[in-house]
């Protein structure tokens, strides 16, 4: 999955408030309303030291209703310029979290990038189209009115009709043309990772038939939805939960195969938290692989590692930042914070693999764009440092 959109924390100087909330509703919670829990969350910040500019941010947003049915949790990341991440996730947490600190609880935003997905929606008719863009800012919409404007047949008897007919369905098919056109130049425009057609069950057919090859892979038709009213909006929405819910699992897919593929060959890749921070600190990654488990805030074994000002700086031991002549902005963090710090200051992609899915050393790996003498391997220690942590 793509963290991208969480680089411009790591512009912030922090410190910064983290909190994992159970936001499920008070009348299907068994416990205390949201702004109880909020409460809880808000006075365990003050203890820890977060301002109250920071802690008033954080109650605009947390105390407005998700408009989320049933069981779901809130991750929001926030610091004295305001709240920085604001992202719903499906399951709450089992008990309500939060930290202020130089950096974010970067772990627990990812988990929410894990299940979230960038998506085009498409709403397709004869006339044209509604679009609406989901993405880490929110959602944005807009509607495109389709050039040919004789898409009606007609009940006329005889020539009149079949020629009426015939213009009317030379509009749907250019109007498909243009339509599908707009959804190539959204799509390189937005880059979205799925493009998801639904409405007119002719339209829908006649504009997947006018996208080029590159778009067509992106798209997943949902049958229900549409433009005007009348939509059974319950039973879409539940068809385009299965369909995101069966994307995420391919992406997930995808990476592990991958993954599993490489460390077969000892070759693209890497397990282990040792192995892992070298290739990191070398900018080498394309995936960052972390055992579900971390989702959850569990620590790496306890590990931590050290970090600097720059995202590459990440080391397992302080001095081997200050070999590189670090001296100042060095911190030691908790491993799975400072592996997706620098996994998102180099725009590498994070997956989260469930237990038992690949075999993982310290429950972390990652898949590399390259590799070359210096790369670690698994068949042997070949790091100047591999001694020291085999000891």
């Amino acid at each position: 999955m793509k963290i991208d959109w969480l680089k411009p924390l790591l512009g912030h100087p922090g410190p910064f408030a983290t909190l994992h909330l159970d936001a499920t509703p008070s009348e299907q919670a068994a416990e205390r309303d949201v702004e109880g829990r909020w409460n809880a969350v808000r006075k365990a910040l003050a203890q820890q030291g977060a301002t109250e500019t920071v802690l008033d941010a954080i109650a605009e947003v947390v105390l407005r209703p998700t408009r989320v049915p049933g069981p779901h949790g809130r991750v929001v990341i926030a610091d004295e310029s305001g709240v920085l991440v604001d992202r719903v996730v499906s399951s709450p947490p089992s008990e309500s979290t939060c930290s202020w600190a130089q950096v974010p609880l970067l772990v627990q935003a990812a988990l929410a990038a894990d299940e979230s997905v960038e998506l085009l929606k498409v709403f397709v008719d004869r006339a044209g189209a509604d679009f609406v863009r989901v993405g880490p800012e929110g959602k944005t919409h807009s509607t495109f009115q389709a050039p040919h404007d004789e898409i009606e047949k007609t009940g006329s008897p005889g020539t009149k009709r079949a020629r009426i007919e015939s213009r009317a369905e030379d509009s749907w098919a250019r109007n498909a043309a243009a339509i599908a056109a707009e959804i190539e130049r959204q799509v390189a425009e937005t880059r979205p990772e799925l493009v998801l057609v639904t409405g007119d069950v002719r339209s829908v057919a006649l504009t997947r038939g006018e996208l080029s090859a590159p778009t067509t892979e992106l798209v997943v038709e949902v049958p229900g939805g549409g433009r005007a009213g009348g939509v059974n909006e319950a039973a879409f929405a539940e068809r385009v939960s299965d369909a995101l819910d069966s994307y995420r699992e391919r992406r997930r897919e995808r990476v592990l195969a991958e993954l599993r593929q490489e460390l077969g060959r000892e070759s693209n890749a890497v397990t282990s938290v040792d192995d892992v921070v070298a290739v990191l600190a070398r900018g080498q990654v394309k995936d960052l692989v972390l055992a579900e488990e971390y989702g959850t805030g569990a620590a790496a074994n306890g590990r931590t590692l050290w970090i600097g000002p720059d995202p590459k700086h990440i080391a397992a031991y302080r001095s081997d930042l200050e070999d590189l002549g670090l001296t100042q902005g060095l911190e030691e963090l908790p491993a799975p914070v400072a592996l997706v710090r620098a996994a998102i200051g180099q725009d590498a992609g994070l997956t989260f693999a469930p237990e038992g899915s690949v075999g993982l050393i310290d429950g972390v790996a990652a898949t590399l764009r390259w590799r070359d003498e210096g790369t670690p391997t698994e068949a042997l220690a070949s790091m100047s440092g591999d001694d020291r942590r085999l000891q």
